[in-house]
Formats: structure tokens, C-alpha cells, sequence
């Protein structure tokens, strides 16, 4: 049995473009990078977390066939790590910080089973257009940046934002497909 530990409505319609059956595990993993930990190892640590911590909610019975995959994505500027704004203020700093400059956006997925554990990660580069600050209120009061890493939606209105994309359109959505199911077919799974 398959497991998807995320709330993600996004990770949920990539997952199933896969045609796998899966179930929806509810996970709380704290989010926070540790001091002079690179964003590589953020993402890929939180995406292990959250396998994990939905490895751990499920009964010992349903364990022993149980696959629980689970996904991190953060965007990155240099050093910095942007991830879901606070607030509005929070997400018109992000945009400014992201208009007119090329960004990462790291995805991690990790795939935990009774037996072993794999991930891999998928680094994408986005270029913003130059941003108004007109552009940017009125792209954050359609409320779309809020829940997203760097304050914007690929998938949405926020694709209008992006002048060029170098890598995998649904990684930096949150999920990178192809390298989900080629951890999915190393355990096993058809897809």
C-alpha cells in the first residue's frame, strides 16, 4: 500500500498522474533549517522527516507492506531560503527579493518502506521577470502566494511572473515526477 505524507492538494494531482493508488497520511513536521545546514540538505532532510513521520503513524500491521512517500520543496536565492510567507508584508518582500533575478527551487521526495529508505533530489532554475510594485500587490491580494515556497504558484497566476524555466515544471510545483517514480519503481511499484 502506498502513502502520500502531505497535505498538498498539488503533491496529490502529481502523485495520481502517475496512476498509482494511494492514501493521504496527515503529517506536522517542524520546518526549520539548522544552522550552516546547506538548502540541499534542509529539503532533503525534511522530506525524509515527514516520510518518516508518517512511517511512524501507521500501525505495526500495516507497516510490513506499507511504501510512505513524502516531498519537501523550498526556493532558494543565494543563501537564503525563502519558504511560506507569513503574511502579505512577508510575501511582497519575497517577490521583490526574487524579481528580475534567476532562483533554485529544490524538491526532495523520500520513499520509506519496512526494509529501506531512498530519495533524490530535482533542482530546477527560475528567472523572474522585473516585478512593479503594482504587479506584485496585486499578485499577492489574488492570495496565491500563501502556503507556497517563495510566495508564488507556478501552477497558477504566479506563472505569469516567470520569464524562463530551466528544469522540471512539476518539481518546482512540489513534486518532481519524474524522479518520484523512479523511486516508486525501485520499490516495486508499477507506473
Amino acid at each position: 500500500m502506498l502513502y502520500l505524507a502531505s497535505q498538498s492538494p498539488r503533491r496529490r494531482e502529481l502523485l495520481g498522474q502517475l496512476g498509482v493508488t494511494f492514501s493521504i497520511l496527515d503529517v506536522d513536521v517542524a520546518e526549520v533549517p539548522f544552522p550552516e545546514e546547506l538548502p540541499v540538505d534542509y529539503v532533503r532532510r525534511v522530506a525524509r522527516d515527514k516520510a518518516q513521520a508518517g512511517w511512524e503513524t501507521l500501525e505495526r500491521s500495516a507497516q510490513a507492506d506499507a511504501l510512505v512517500l513524502a516531498s519537501d520543496t523550498e526556493v532558494v536565492h543565494g543563501d537564503r531560503i525563502f519558504g511560506k510567507p507569513k503574511d502579505a508584508d512577508d510575501a511582497v518582500e519575497m517577490l521583490q527579493a526574487l524579481s528580475g533575478r534567476t532562483h533554485e527551487v529544490i524538491s526532495a521526495v523520500c520513499v520509506v518502506s519496512a526494509k529501506r529508505e531512498r530519495d533524490d533530489v530535482c533542482i530546477s532554475r527560475v528567472r523572474f521577470a522585473e516585478l512593479g510594485e503594482a504587479e506584485i500587490a496585486a499578485y499577492v491580494a489574488t492570495g496565491e502566494p500563501f502556503g507556497k515556497a517563495g510566495a508564488y504558484a507556478i501552477q497558477g497566476k504566479g506563472a505569469t511572473l516567470i520569464e524562463y524555466l530551466e528544469g522540471s515544471y512539476s518539481g518546482v510545483m512540489g513534486l518532481p515526477v519524474f524522479e518520484t517514480a523512479k523511486l516508486l519503481r525501485a520499490f516495486g511499484i508499477t507506473v
